[in-house]
């Protein structure tokens, strides 16, 4: 798949308790590379597969939660082009400038129907994975904790998920590769947009809780990396929600756990590859326990409640 528009998830900011302590976790358990903190205070990390500087950075605050959420695009050809697309589509935006964040260029800003900010980029500095680009090695000595391959995806929720689903299909570009409807048949409870040939790259799900945010998604490879993933959860003891186990949804295996300020993130593993022929997967609501948590094939309440 040609990918010209929106390419991928690039960056998030997580409001964190503390701070300190916050980066010990995704520097120890989560094994993300520390890449300095801004004048403000932010701290900036890196999966250490990632080339580009930084997609999670954390800013201490009094109460968890995502500020903003990023993608990035192609070009800044593509950047301006979306800029008048979400405006035309009556979506207000703004520039943020270039260097408000550490080594990025300029960012478009909007808010979406569901109540959360996000922002669109097409530069980043590229720092590398320490491999090169000349006949590199083929693994990445030095791994600490879990170390993902990347920031994978996220889960929001929010009341009008029909607005925030249409801005996504219709001006954006994504496509709808999974959802759960209600009884009726008509009404969506959650959906699964792709932007790549991902299974997906961000997900809405219905909520009364504006702007707020289910989960943060790191890649691994395989499923012993989600194992051991959750053996090193359990030997930091790391609050964990749920897992390992399989998704119905997506086919991915995963564990659910929670940071130290509450913040639920996701280890996640597989998922098929997604193409724009392909029909959008559809499950009734009363088989939602079976397509969210394939093993046990029921919700718990923490998975239902537990948003920040």
């Amino acid at each position: 798949m040609a990918l010209t528009g929106v390419i991928r998830p690039g960056h998030c900011q997580l409001r964190v308790l503390d701070l300190e302590e916050s980066e010990r976790f995704y520097t120890d358990v989560m094994g993300l590379k520390p890449m300095g903190r801004d004048a403000s205070g932010r701290s900036y990390f890196k999966c250490l597969d990632e080339l580009d500087h930084h997609s999670l950075i954390l800013r201490q605050a009094p109460k968890a939660g995502m500020d903003f959420y990023a993608f990035k695009v192609l070009d800044e050809a593509t950047l301006t082009q979306f800029e008048k697309d979400l405006n035309a589509h009556g979506v207000a935006t703004e520039r943020i400038p270039a260097g408000e964040l550490l080594e990025t260029g300029e960012r478009v800003r909007f808010t979406a129907p569901t109540g959360h900010v996000f922002e669109l980029y097409a530069t980043k500095t590229m720092v590398g994975n320490g491999l090169g680009f000349d006949a590199p090695e083929a693994i990445i000595e030095g791994r600490r904790g879990i170390s993902p391959l990347r920031l994978d995806h996220w889960q929001i929720h929010g009341p009008d998920l029909d607005g925030s689903r249409d801005l996504f299909t219709k001006v954006l570009g994504f496509q709808v590769v999974e959802r759960i409807k209600l009884e009726d048949g008509e009404t969506d409870v959650a959906v699964w947009l792709s932007c790549s040939n991902k299974a997906h790259d961000i997900a809405f799900v219905r909520d009364e809780r504006a702007n707020t945010l289910h989960h943060a998604s790191y890649l691994l490879e395989t499923w012993e990396q989600v194992l051991k993933a959750a053996d090193i959860i359990t030997v930091h003891r790391v609050s964990m929600d749920i897992g390992p186990l399989r998704h119905g949804i997506t086919r991915g295996t995963t564990i659910y756990a929670f940071d130290p300020s509450g913040n639920r993130f996701e280890t996640f593993c597989g998922g098929y590859a997604y193409y724009p022929d392909m029909p959008v997967i559809t499950w009734p609501v009363e088989e939602m326990g079976r397509a969210v948590f394939y093993h046990t094939r029921q919700l718990n309440e923490r998975f239902l409640s537990v948003v920040t």
